[in-house]
């Protein structure tokens, strides 16, 4: 992973010196206008860059990005222009279409030594984090690399010493980066990101960020009956791994579990996937991954909370030692659950994971998750869906629509329990019908969480992973959501508690 230098200037935009000098466009009544913070730029071109750009084919909407040579009237070789798309009813720009284009405007200038940016006038922060976000690159597998990624990136702002920019700028930074962390685990093929070497490298990452790492191997989960992630991995000769990550900050008064799924490769089991697309299974372990890069950020900016990360990790292959459809497994705590479709796996051996978190007496628990194909029917493939107790679900939720990773509430259904009765065990990990898949796996997962823990479950079934073109500052592969959900959900219960 690569991140650009990044640095605040006070500079005259028009007189600064760099490879491009980048400007925001948006799409106004009458054409294609310049957004705020272009002023100075603008008046190099005494007052037509609107029309040079527009008689370039420039309209303003969101991604498009369009090249300008500044010959001579401007320090810098080029004028970047990217649009911004419409502004919101009160004429601004919204922090997202800021982010989006400042990604944009990443990607297409990959290969370029340095850059400077307007866009930071609109939103530093949002400006910050699409161009770290937008300059992602994962070339670790390419014999031939092609055009290295933007290596550094001025913002303009009025004050290059306020106390408060340079916040947001170390702030948006480590965010982003973070974001970047998730996505290289995500990217990793399964041959090489299997439980085992998943643990060690989020060992390392945790030991060198200061947290306190523990990681039980199968001997040790078999010692203390976590059933379901020793169910669930048995197929493979790979065996599963429990992840415990800590991070204890200053005067901490609440208590925050993080869980996140990490399934390095789901065959369905036996219960096997179609082959079609089955290997984006390799981003199943993306709600691990976020988790873990969470909590490095989390030791990082060194939030005021108790976070401890509980992260099961396993590989669900078909075999002769595989669990099988009509098993019974015994879950970490006792409850039994009969497995009626293999291929249901991420829900066990999260249960085992919210067992263990809830025996820490957390006062909020977050659990993310690829959970379920019915997340991408209702929601589509950029929306998460977000579950849990009705208040901080709706917290959450909203926060991450600020964020740009645009959560939304569902219910969990009260009548949907019900049709997991099972005629064997406790219950069952599937219903014999296909209606409301993302609820009822939302409503599995109630039945583990204990006392009066406020809790959310985010399915980034569809989030998770980009499977088609890059657009705005995400890359085509792992995406790293919903990251930037759980650092604002972390600041937010730090900030009111």
């Amino acid at each position: 992973m690569t991140t650009p230098k990044l640095a605040l200037t006070d500079a005259a935009a028009a007189k600064l010196t760099a490879d491009a000098i980048v400007v925001g466009t948006v799409q106004g009544s009458d054409g294609v206008e310049l957004a705020p913070g272009t002023e100075q730029v603008a008046a190099a071109f005494d007052g037509d860059l609107a029309k040079v750009l527009a008689s370039l084919g420039a309209t303003g909407k969101a991604d498009e990005v369009v090249k300008l040579p500044a010959g001579g009237k401007l320090r810098a070789d080029v004028v970047v222009a990217v649009g911004l798309g419409k502004p919101d009813g009160d004429g601004a720009v919204p922090a997202e279409a800021v982010r989006r284009a400042s990604g944009a405007v990443a990607r297409a200038l990959a290969g370029t030594g340095r850059a400077a940016t307007t866009l930071s006038a609109l939103d530093l922060s949002a400006a910050v984090q699409g161009t770290v976000l937008g300059s992602y690159k994962f070339s670790q597998y390419k014999s031939e690399t092609g055009d290295a990624p933007l290596s550094e990136v001025e913002f303009v702002v009025d004050d290059a010493k306020d106390a408060a920019g340079n916040h947001a700028l170390k702030g948006a930074g480590a965010i982003a980066e973070a974001v970047n962390t998730a996505r290289d685990f995500i990217n990793t093929p399964p041959n090489d990101l299997f439980p085992a070497s998943f643990a060690e490298r989020a060992s390392e990452l945790g030991r060198a960020a200061g947290l306190e790492v523990e990681v039980l191997d199968e001997a040790a989960l078999r010692k203390h009956g976590y059933g379901g992630i020793l169910g669930v991995g048995a197929g493979s000769s790979r065996p599963p791994r429990l992840v415990r990550l800590r991070h204890k900050g200053p005067k901490a008064t609440k208590k925050v579990a993080l869980i996140g799924k990490g399934i390095t490769f789901d065959t369905g089991g036996i219960s096997l996937k179609p082959g079609a697309g089955m290997d984006e299974m390799t981003s199943d372990m993306s709600g691990a991954a976020a988790v873990i890069a969470t909590m490095v950020l989390a030791a990082r900016l060194n939030y005021p909370l108790e976070i401890t990360a509980t992260v099961p990790m396993a590989e669900n292959m078909p075999s002769g030692t595989a669990y099988r459809p009509g098993d019974v497994l015994t879950m970490y705590g006792g409850r039994t659950v009969e497995v009626l479709n293999t291929d249901a796996e991420g829900r066990l051996i999260l249960a085992d994971a919210i067992t263990r978190a809830c025996e820490d007496e957390p006062d909020y628990l977050v659990e993310t998750s690829t959970l379920t194909g019915a997340q991408v029917v209702a929601l589509g493939k950029r929306t998460p869906g977000v579950m849990g107790s009705e208040e901080f679900r709706d917290r959450v939720a909203r926060l991450s629509q600020a964020t740009g990773e645009g959560g939304w509430p569902m219910p969990l259904p009260d009548e949907l329990r019900g049709d997991l009765d099972s005629k064997l065990a406790d219950l069952a990990n599937v219903t014999g019908h296909r209606w409301g898949g993302m609820l009822v796996a939302g409503v599995f997962l109630r039945e583990f969480v204990t006392g009066d823990v406020q809790w959310a479950h985010i399915d980034i079934a569809g989030p998770a992973y980009n499977s088609n073109s890059p657009w705005g500052y995400t890359p085509k592969g792992g995406t790293g959501v919903p990251v930037r959900t759980l650092a604002a959900v972390l600041a937010d219960i730090a900030d009111h508690g």
